[in-house]
């Protein structure tokens, strides 16, 4: 899918356990300006139901499993997070849903930009709008 795709991150694992190293400028595709976390989310609650119009993110599930809906007007598909040496790299104009959150998951979530309201498309109708023109009409990736 379109500006949609996962990284697999370095995993050093022995008898200490996993360290997954994370480096700006290697790992990273942007510049992270913001880190936040989303974690106690109750059973059956559904996250997101938002595009950004220019933010990029990386989502990685640093304890448990979370699915991941994305989609265009044109394409969907769902990705399940369960390792934390996996990150969802989501760029610009994808919808997205977080949802069936693993009891005691954490999603962590790097952010190419400071947090802005105006970037926000939380209203799918006109996401479908907007997506429309960004990916040239027809397809929508």
């Amino acid at each position: 899918m379109i500006n949609v795709n996962k990284i697999q991150f370095k995993d050093n694992t022995d008898r200490y356990g996993h360290l997954t190293p994370i480096e700006g400028g290697s790992d990273i595709p942007f510049d992270i300006q913001r880190v936040y976390y989303i974690s106690d989310v109750e059973e059956g609650v559904r996250r997101g139901f938002h595009s950004h119009r220019r933010l990029k993110q990386i989502l990685i599930c640093v304890h448990g499993k979370v699915k991941i809906l994305v989609k265009t007007p044109a394409q969907e598909e769902i990705i399940t997070l369960d390792s934390a040496s996996q990150g969802l790299y989501i760029a610009e104009m994808i919808w997205r849903e977080m949802y069936d959150f693993e009891d005691g998951a954490v999603l962590l979530v790097l952010a190419s930009d400071h947090y802005s309201e105006d970037d926000y498309i939380r209203d799918y109708e006109q996401y479908e709008q907007e997506a429309k023109e960004y990916f040239g009409g027809g397809d929508c990736g």
